[in-house]
Formats: structure tokens, C-alpha cells, sequence
């Protein structure tokens, strides 16, 4: 549902991990280990001339460690505003009326168009694709009595001078319409485990956050770094706020999906009774619901934070593949998928043919 804005988020981060492996690499080509190269025909490299330019390991390092932790908070700050955009852009195709929007959504969006209507008059930069026309536009049309023709401005829903830590993100989250953001991160099963498998059980997504944020705010106001961040320690936080910004797109996704739900767009048909890891195969019992190989469904536990769509790639009933199935009383249904998923899910499909 975010594939882009994800596949963009890991891309970022990719590339800063990619440089800082690089990085650690040339240190050890110029400070540690020997190492020698073997010259041909056809390559050449001038390591004398390199090292001629290169900065002293301690300030290279210390630069390293300012250029990560900024470009990470960039990375995760700029996503999350993104997501909260992508969901305010969606709410009217998931409420008909405006009046029908929850009220803190209502009211955040109130309180946010006076405040745009505020900065557009000291012709801000930052919101010169806005017009007043374009602010106000919504609220009219929202309040207008018998129209249900309405959009929202994102910007009117961004307002805040608080780095994004556990609470400043809550309260971004809830404003928007999304409660207890924190509780689905804490849950979420590629957070929980990063946090075991790769920072240890005595570590939290809190301290995590909270801890690339204060050395953000030393690297970013010129303060004298003198705990240094070292390589793995710089890729642990790179793998961190990759699986951060994945579990607050599931978020995000769970909430459109839930949406759709009571608006009869999307529809449960059963749950994952067992899950065969290695084939990415699952026995799941089905009912009311017409399945081919090929369609996408959703995958979903509000209680352990999972949100997840998958395509479906084979289908069995009785150990018989078939490309297409009917299915209208509870039937046990093989279903193969592109991706992994869990027991004890339920799935729910697009009420229209995907």
C-alpha cells in the first residue's frame, strides 16, 4: 500500500549504510591492516595521492558518526510526514463526509488551517505550492450543509516543533485519527526482533529512538562529540530505523484496511489455522469468498501489531492445485504466498474482484 514511499526509505538508508561500510573499509586500507594491491594491465590505483586527502582517523570518524545519525533522523522524519500525509490524502475516499471524519481528525484539521492561513501570510517557503484558496477549500466545502464533496490539506495535519521521539510521534499519530502508534511499534514482530537478535532485551524502541535523536541534536548544533559512534554500532541504528518505518507503515496500512472493513470494501473470510515456514504455505479456513492465484489479500492481528499483504501464488483443496476457487461454506484452503505470514491471522480480500 506504501510500496514506494518504502522502497524509497530503504533506499536512503541503504546508501548510508553502504557508506559507512565503505568508509570503515578505506580506514582499514589506510590505518589498519596491511594491505597491498596487485597492479595489471588494465587497473591502476594510486593510493599515495588518496592518502595525501584523507582526514585523520578520529575526525574521520567523528564526521562519519555526525553524517549518519543526521541523515538517519532526516531519513525517518521526512518518512514519517510522508505516511501521515499518504493517510490524510486517503480519508476522503474512506469517509464519505466530512462531518462523519472523527472529531480530533476534524479538529486538527481546523486547528491547522488557521495556522497555514497564519504562515502564508508571512509567505513562508516551505508552503509556496499553497494557496489560500487552496487551505480553506476543504473546511468550506466539509461544512457546507448537503455536500460531501470535501479534500484535506496534509501540510494542516504536519505542524510541529518537537524532534519525532516516542511522545512528540504519539501525538503526531493521534492528531491524525491513529492512537496508541507507540504500542503497535512496541509489538511489532520485526521491531521485537531486531531489538532481541541485534541490541539485546535490555535495549527498547524508546531508548532507541531516543538515543539516535540526542546524538542527531549534538551532530546538528555543533557540540563537541566526544562519544563517537563506531561502524556496527552506526548500522545497527541504519537497521533500526528501517524496521521503525516499516512498523508504523503496517500502522498506517492496518488502519485503511479496518476503514474499508466497516465500509463493506474489504471483508474477512477466515484465518491462518497453520503456518510452513520454509514453503511460505499456509492451511487457512475459508468461507464467502472467491480466490485465484494471483489476487492479493491482507493479512491481519490488531493484537500482535501485524498488518501484511501478500499475493496469493498456489491454491489447494485437498492437495489439489487449482488456479481458481469458489467457496461458500468453511472449507480448509492450502494457500501458498510470496512473502511469510503467521498463524492465527485473519485475511481479509478486496470486496471487488482484485
Amino acid at each position: 500500500m506504501f510500496d514506494e514511499l518504502i522502497k524509497t526509505m530503504k533506499g536512503n538508508i541503504s546508501t548510508v549504510r553502504s557508506l559507512v561500510q565503505t568508509n570503515e573499509k578505506l580506514r582499514d586500507i589506510f590505518f589498519g591492516k596491511a594491505f597491498t594491491f596487485e597492479k595489471t594491465e588494465h587497473d591502476y590505483l594510486d593510493l599515495t595521492s588518496i592518502k595525501n586527502t584523507i582526514p585523520n582517523v578520529d575526525d574521520w570518524r567523528v564526521y562519519d558518526h555526525c553524517a549518519v545519525v543526521t541523515r538517519l533522523y532526516a531519513i525517518y522524519e521526512n518518512f514519517i510526514e510522508s505516511l501521515i500525509k499518504d493517510w490524510i490524502a486517503r480519508l476522503p475516499n474512506l469517509f464519505s463526509c466530512y462531518l462523519d471524519l472523527p472529531e480530533e481528525i476534524r479538529g486538527t484539521h481546523q486547528i491547522g488551517v488557521a495556522n497555514l492561513l497564519i504562515v502564508l501570510k508571512k509567505k513562508k517557503n516551505r508552503y509556496e505550492h499553497l494557496s489560500i484558496e487552496d487551505v480553506i477549500r476543504g473546511l468550506y466545502l466539509g461544512n457546507t450543509p448537503n455536500q460531501n464533496q470535501y479534500d484535506l490539506i496534509p501540510d494542516a495535519f504536519l505542524f510541529h516543533d518537537q524532534n519525532l521521539r516516542k511522545d512528540a510521534l504519539q501525538k503526531l499519530f493521534a492528531e491524525a485519527g491513529i492512537s496508541k502508534a507507540w504500542n503497535w511499534v512496541e509489538n511489532h514482530r520485526s521491531v521485537k526482533s531486531f531489538i532481541k537478535e541485534v541490541l539485546g532485551d535490555e535495549n527498547t524502541p524508546e531508548g532507541e529512538l531516543k538515543e539516535l535523536i540526542d546524538y542527531r541534536n549534538e551532530a546538528a548544533h555543533g557540540a563537541i562529540i566526544d562519544n563517537v559512534l563506531g561502524y556496527r554500532r552506526l548500522l545497527d541504528l541504519c537497521g533500526f530505523v528501517e524496521v521503525l518505518c516499516q512498523a508504523l507503515a503496517d500502522l498506517v496500512t492496518y488502519h485503511i484496511i479496518e476503514r474499508q472493513k466497516s465500509i463493506n470494501k474489504v471483508k474477512d473470510i477466515g484465518k491462518i489455522i497453520e503456518w510452513y515456514k520454509t514453503s511460505k504455505a499456509a492451511v487457512a479456513k475459508i468461507i464467502d469468498a472467491n480466490l485465484s492465484v494471483g489476487n492479493t489479500v491482507f493479512l491481519v492481528d490488531k493484537n500482535k501489531s501485524y498488518c501484511q499483504i501478500v499475493k496469493i501464488k498456489s491454491i489447494q483443496i485437498d492437495d489439489i492445485s487449482q488456479p481458481e476457487v469458489l467457496i461458500t461454506i468453511e472449507t480448509e484452503v492450502g494457500l501458498q504466498f510470496d512473502q511469510d505470514a503467521r498463524k492465527d491471522v485473519s485475511i481479509y480480500i478486496n470486496v471487488l474482484k482484485n
